[in-house]
């Protein structure tokens, strides 16, 4: 599935959960088969001497199929290639597939997917008759296709005035449009029954509207049109597109011209630069007539580079009586056609009309709001996003010279995901010979509360006094990991506020995870994390999740370590960036700051309960440390702190975690930390123990690395959860237990490719940085097994790999002489044509070939780039349609304890027989929740293209790093 598995955070309860590691044992299968009932979904993409087939089989029975082989026949000459998700074969004109295993068995209404790479000549007409198990299988009804004509992307228009909605839909199968709906986000204007689809409307209010329409067919079935961003300015304003625009030395650029409304005479506008590059000016165009009659119709203004210099300037373009507006020019070297890029999707993803961003300036997770994922919600945010935007600001200041962007996005992230003193009132109360209060991990959600023990010993915190002697301070300088930044559920845990409730208007701090392995965000109870007992039970939420005698009101948060060391690497590479153009002054309070998010990060590479690294066994039995004993010096899943809300009895804790992740580890941000003078920690130790754990790093990868090449999972120091026993033969790493799937299993957290790409990034950025002999040995081996399993077509179109099997473990880890891992497998299981994915694996190709000069390298970066650029642009971004199969478990059960009520802030009940929708009735109210409906109901699985801002981003970066280093 193309997207970014759910992500395992645990924010702490009185003293903190995390996770347990044990997997579900196999249930009994039903010996009695019942008849199939089953349709198929056959998508292609073709090139014209080849293609891809994509197939979606559905189970529309009310039985499970346990085991399927699909069967169908071309009636041209295509020639199977290969085939993923299942084993394919051919026997003339005839196709079988059985499936993988591990995809063997589709629920009853859920659905699977398998696929394949064909080559044929002449014609390639898609097969009509599928059959699973040799029964006959029903054709998938196609959704209606509906495309928003009106208004234009970008355009503007004048309080007040009528906005003009126009649409076409068309329906597939034999069916009709019966109506078209417009909305503005999630707000229905209006409907049209008629063709042409049409709506006008004068109600919308100042300020920046996502709109889009939606069709509705005969069958029931709906499909939404991508969104258009435009703007309704407070009057008359003059409308400028691009606001963004790269031209390269010695050459032009145009930008179109109009106004927002129909004047009543005649209106000249005028263009000049404002500020900036003395190198752009506007060599067409700076007197514009419009008249009543063609004030909508766009005239062009054009600039042009003089043949040396760099940099940006802003245009501003005036006219009487109207809002002026800006357009900002940057002047590229020579030759810089990924730069042009970066700047092109840079505009689209900044652009307010394009729904990226809050009122506030808060990045999104996605542009749409009915999305599943790590966040349950498209409007929730991560601090992976802000993280991302200091990255792509960073990068921006690269290409422009402008660092005001980078340093308003860092203080943007303190002050909306940094939690304030008053987030956090009673660290001072926090006891550092004695963290936290031990309670055990379970497998599976119906095993909590967990109960607290504090019987079990702890060790200390050795880096606690340390950090405020170094900045003044109790409080931690780190990002809280999850944000409601619509106020949806209706928490209102604003920064500064506890519980202020749904008639909040800023972004709310909340979470989720909390209950073991197995729980996936299918399952999850939306919690705040300040806990004042308004909402949930008796005792809010806290009783979902620990056991004791009785319960305090308190707040508590969760860092994900990934995002802030992600942090820090921007700041190193906006530190060199301005340096190279002699501005490092005006970013080094801004990378100061990341230095000490840095130094606090720490947090992350010691035990939960800062117990001794290494056999560690039996929660009783296994030693506390006494310092840095408790540290395994890599990036674990998390570190978390908590503490009362009441101020004259106050208590505090912190814990790290036990888990280690290949796909977290940051050794670029390691090396920023311990070697690069501009971001060394103030605290005693920090610049050692960054400087160890860049070592530790590198050789946990190679540890983790497979037969093949790919990175594994990961290591425990608390099998289970509880410090268990692990089964006899685990592999160790310094005394950490091997772990195939650390942290969460569903769905299994080694299985997606972007843990590979975002990791290996950050190690070929490293290499390109040092020449880390270490470093390189991990990436060769890496990149010829990823480019071993890539496919770029003749158009464009690529499949990289998405989900991955694994098999067998690595060596116990000797660093005096490392073993092959010659019985550590991975195998690919399917593939996929993510943008976000590929985006991040092109940039670890092109730090990769800068430094080894590796020429396939080099091409299959390019390829990527350049086919996403031409086949998958839209009005918003780079994006490509998804199926999303998994959303058949909107109707999965919620564990809650039998007995336990409790209501949700907009008064959803909270008890024994919740479920992920009905804990989440604003959901019904979403634009795309008939989609849902309908799926739940027998229908084919949705199909949705997502903006994910991490996703475009990384592609925006990808362009300008290509740029950077090899155009």
């Amino acid at each position: 599935m193309p997207r970014r598995p759910a992500r395992r955070l645990w924010t702490a309860v009185a003293a903190a959960l995390a996770l347990p590691l044990a997997t579900l044992a196999a249930l009994p299968t039903t010996a009695q088969a019942a008849a199939v009932e089953c349709s198929v979904d056959y998508k292609t993409n073709d090139w014209g001497s080849g293609f891809t087939a994509d197939l979606t089989i559905t189970n529309r029975g009310s039985a499970a199929i346990d085991g399927w082989t699909l069967t169908y026949a071309y009636s041209g000459d295509q020639k199977l290639t290969n085939g993923w998700s299942g084993t394919w074969s051919q026997s003339g004109k005839n196709i079988t597939v059985k499936d993988a295993g591990y995809n063997g068995k589709i629920a009853a209404g859920a659905a699977t997917s398998t696929g394949a790479q064909f080559t044929y000549s002449g014609s390639n007409s898609a097969p009509t008759n599928f059959a699973i198990n040799g029964t006959t299988c029903a054709g998938a009804h196609q959704p209606p296709v509906t495309v928003l004509t009106s208004p234009k992307a970008g355009a503007v228009y004048s309080a007040g005035d009528v906005v003009p909605l126009a649409a076409t839909a068309a329906a597939a199968d034999g069916a009709t449009v019966d109506k078209v709906e417009f909305y503005d986000d999630t707000t229905l204007l209006g409907t049209d029954t008629t063709s042409p689809y049409e709506l006008g409307t004068d109600d919308l209010t100042a300020g920046t509207h996502s709109l889009y329409a939606k069709a509705y067919d005969s069958q029931g079935a709906s499909g939404e049109s991508t969104p258009v961003g435009i703007t309704v300015a407070t009057g008359p304003a003059v409308v400028a597109t691009p606001s963004q625009l790269g031209v390269q030395q010695g050459k032009s650029g145009t930008f179109d011209v109009k106004l927002s409304t129909q004047p009543s005479a005649n209106v000249t506008v005028g263009t000049a630069r404002a500020s900036g590059n003395t190198g752009l000016s506007v060599s067409s165009g700076a007197s514009l007539t419009f008249t009543p009659s063609n004030w909508n119709t766009a005239q062009k203004v054009t600039v042009a580079a003089d043949s040396a210099g760099t940099g940006a300037a802003t245009f501003a373009v005036t006219a009487p009586g109207h809002a002026k507006a800006e357009v900002v020019v940057t002047q590229l070297a020579a030759g810089k056609e990924y730069d042009t890029r970066f700047l092109d999707l840079y505009g689209k993803i900044t652009d307010p009309a394009n729904g990226y961003f809050s009122p506030e300036g808060i990045p999104y997770h996605s542009v749409e709001t009915l999305i599943v994922e790590a966040p349950d919600h498209g409007h929730e945010t991560t601090s992976e996003a802000y993280s991302y935007l200091l990255w792509l600001q960073a990068m921006y200041g690269k290409v422009s010279g402008d660092w005001s962007k980078f340093n308003g996005a860092w203080e943007i992230m303190e002050k909306y995901m940094i939690p304030t003193h008053a987030d956090q009132p009673t660290n001072s109360f926090y006891n550092a010979s004695k963290p936290a209060t031990y309670a055990p991990e379970h497998d599976l959600p119906s095993q909590y509360p967990a109960k607290l023990d504090g019987s079990v010993s702890v060790g200390s915190d050795p880096i606690a006094a340390e950090l405020k002697s170094a900045y003044g301070t109790d409080d931690v300088y780190g990002m809280h990991w999850l944000q409601d930044v619509d106020n949806v559920y209706g928490y209102g845990n604003e920064p500064g506020k506890c519980e202020a409730g749904p008639s909040a208007t800023g972004p709310s701090y909340i979470n989720t995870f909390q209950r073991g392995a197995q729980e996936s965000v299918w399952e999850t109870v939306p919690q705040p994390t300040c806990d004042a007992f308004k909402y949930g039970g008796t005792n809010g939420y806290l009783d979902l999740f620990t056991g004791d005698s009785s319960y305090a009101k308190q707040w508590k948060f969760t860092n994900a370590p990934d995002a802030d060391a992600r942090a820090v690497q921007a700041a190193y590479w906006a530190d060199i960036w301005a340096k190279e153009q002699g501005k490092g002054s005006q970013v080094s309070s801004t990378v100061g700051k990341a230095a000490k998010m840095g130094d606090y990060l720490r947090y992350s590479m010691y035990d939960k309960y800062f117990k001794k690294v290494g056999n560690c066994v039996g929660a009783s039995s296994c030693p506390a440390g006494t310092g840095k004993d408790a540290s395994h010096y890599l990036m674990s899943w998390y570190y978390a702190w908590g503490g009362a809300t009441d101020t004259s009895a106050g208590w505090a804790w912190r814990i790290g975690s036990s888990h280690t992740h290949g796909g977290y580890q940051n050794p670029l941000a390691a090396y920023a930390l311990s070697s690069y003078a501009d971001l060394k920690p103030k605290s005693a130790t920090g610049q050692a123990d960054w400087a160890k754990s860049l070592d530790r790093q590198l050789e946990f990868y190679r540890w983790l690395q497979s037969d093949e090449g790919a990175i594994a999972g990961g290591a425990t120091n608390s099998w289970g959860g509880s410090y268990g026993t692990p089964p006899s033969g685990t592999p160790t790493f310094y005394g950490m237990f091997y772990d195939e799937a650390p942290v969460y299993h569903d769905p299994p957290s080694n299985q997606w490719f972007g843990f590979q790409a975002w990791s290996m990034e950050r190690v070929a950025e490293y290499y390109q940085q040092t020449g880390d002999a270490d470093a390189k040995a991990v990436l060769d081996k890496w990149v010829d097994w990823a480019l071993s399993k890539t496919t770029v077509n003749p158009d464009g179109s690529f499949q990289i790999p998405s989900t991955l099997q694994w098999s067998g473990k690595p060596d116990t880890w000797n660093a005096s002489s490392p073993g092959a891992n010659s019985g550590l497998h991975v195998t690919v299981a399917d593939y996929t044509n993510d943008v976000g994915v590929a985006a991040a694996y092109a940039k670890t190709l092109t730090y990769y070939a800068a430094k080894s000069g590796d020429a396939q390298a080099k091409s299959t970066a390019k390829a990527l780039l350049d086919g996403m650029w031409q086949n998958d642009q839209d009005a918003l971004g780079i994006a490509v349609p998804e199926t999303r199969t998994d959303y058949s478990r909107f109707g999965d059960t919620v564990y809650v304890p039998s007995g336990w009520t409790g209501t949700m802030p907009n008064g959803d009940k909270i008890d024994s027989s919740s479920t992920f929708a009905s804990l989440r009735s604003f959901y019904k109210d979403d634009p795309n929740w008939s989609k849902i409906e309908a799926y739940l109901a027998g229908g084919a699985a949705p199909t949705f293209t997502y903006h994910r801002f991490w996703a475009q981003a990384d592609i925006a970066l990808a362009m300008g790093s290509y740029a950077e280093l090899l155009e």
